[in-house]
């Protein structure tokens, strides 16, 4: 089973370019798990009759929104982050921002995410240091309980040095933080794998790339875009990769390869 994740930064803009229909085509997902659509659908022409379409849109039109494609039938599918904290702030509420959206398999739960970032002068930082991070790991490990969890997307942050082209710079950048990193040091802690650091403990590979001064073609870039998998599932997983000559995003998408 092959599952992909991948940021689009724009579905519709993916489309007019031509992009998802060749990575599709060179691809073939099971299952595609897409962040920031910034649509809803219906308002993006998509001719895949094969898969199945999920969707949780924002609230404000143009913005984050996550979506899932997939061959094979979900057994159930939930689009809220169940919380009893109000993580509604003066930077807007990420529970109407369509960040989560969840889909149940027979052996897993999928859940796709697009986590907010904290913005160039991190005012989402606490917001995402002590809402966030810690509810979302909440929920996953509450899945946990039910059957093993696969989750994937865009984190915005990137974990370790090796995860960042230049960390020392960066130390208090979005993204980058001391705050940020532990968000996913606490995933981790809580018994998650990193498929693709697991995999491949010492390669130098990124996800993301800023549009400033040709980051993309210098491979100045972050990891930030991650599958992590229920402990359980370890000996499932065959493969992790990145592709970073897909182009059509600021993001490349990433991959895991599942055999039950």
């Amino acid at each position: 089973m092959k599952l992909f994740s991948w940021n689009v930064n724009g579905l519709r803009a993916v489309i007019n370019k031509g992009a998802l229909a060749t990575f599709i085509d060179e691809c073939h997902p099971d299952i595609l798990c897409l962040q920031e659509t910034k649509a809803k659908q219906g308002q993006a022409e998509i001719d895949l009759p094969e898969y199945e379409e999920l969707w949780n849109s924002a609230e404000r039109p143009g913005y984050s929104g996550t979506a899932i494609f997939t061959k094979l039938k979900p057994l159930s599918v939930m689009n809220v982050l169940p919380t009893e904290l109000n993580m509604s702030d003066e930077f807007g509420n990420p529970l109407t921002e369509g960040r989560v959206l969840t889909a149940e398999f027979e052996n897993f739960f999928l859940v796709d995410v697009y986590t907010p970032n904290s913005k160039n002068e991190l005012e989402r930082l606490e917001l995402r240091e002590k809402k966030w991070d810690p509810e979302f790991l909440k929920y996953l490990k509450d899945l946990e309980k039910l059957k093993p969890v696969v989750t994937c997307g865009d984190f915005n942050a990137a974990h370790e040095e090796i995860d960042i082209a230049r960390p020392k710079t960066n130390h208090r950048s979005a993204g980058f933080t001391d705050e940020e990193r532990q968000g996913i040091t606490n995933m981790i802690s809580a018994g998650f794998i990193d498929t693709f650091r697991f995999l491949n403990p010492d390669s130098v590979r990124y996800t993301w790339w800023s549009h400033w001064g040709h980051a993309r073609e210098n491979n100045v870039g972050w990891r930030i875009d991650y599958f992590f998998i229920s402990k359980s599932l370890k000996d499932n997983l065959k493969s992790a990769e990145i592709y970073e000559n897909v182009m059509g995003s600021d993001h490349c998408p990433i991959s895991i390869e599942l055999e039950f």
